[in-house]
């Protein structure tokens, strides 16, 4: 394993865990020579996972739409930064650099992303690992919504197993909820 995508808000949202995850997640990717691969924003929790990836040594790699590059919100301070003509664009190159993917909290665009990568994971078009850091419980709802869409016959449980929860960053690479670590399951 080589690169993680981490999806997450463009804004900090109201709990300070939220962006105390996401520098944590960023300094364990550092510590683990694992590139972060995101959005490019300098921003939100986004921002705050680039900069702490950044802060440790590590590397990152931002891939922006043109249009939010020009609202000068792009992370300058990227190892890499590609910018894109679309958000679909986007969404295909981070899923193209990354060897797994990993949620933090956020909005609309976070779930697009998680979602649209989750899409593909079932339809077979990749068979990376996919997992949500459940901080402080955020997520909690969605996986209640998404037993509800298997128990309503919508969606397979292998389907709804593709993603991976753990409730901190040590359990993430620790593997203590998901079963296999994050890291070993791409060996």
């Amino acid at each position: 394993m080589k690169a993680i995508c981490v999806f997450c808000g463009s804004a900090l949202g109201s709990d300070p865990a939220f962006s105390r995850t996401a520098r944590q997640l960023g300094e364990e990717l550092a510590r683990r020579d694992l590139t972060l691969v995101y959005g490019g924003g300098r921003i939100g929790l986004m921002g705050e996972v680039a900069t702490a990836v950044t802060a440790a040594g590590g590397r990152v790699i931002g891939v922006i739409p043109d249009k939010l590059s020009q609202k000068e919100i792009a992370y300058a301070e990227a190892t890499e930064l590609i910018v894109v003509d679309s958000m679909h664009t986007r969404k295909a190159v981070m899923a193209d650099r990354a060897d797994a993917f990993v949620a933090l909290p956020g909005g609309f665009g976070t779930c697009d992303e998680l979602f649209e990568i989750l899409t593909w994971a079932q339809l077979g078009i990749h068979r990376k690992p996919i997992a949500l850091l459940n901080v402080e419980g955020f997520f909690s709802p969605l996986l209640t919504w998404l037993d509800q869409v298997v128990a309503a016959g919508l969606l397979k449980q292998k389907h709804r197993d593709l993603m991976r929860v753990a409730d901190s960053v040590a359990e993430l690479f620790t593997g203590e909820r998901l079963g296999v670590s994050l890291n070993s399951s791409l060996r």
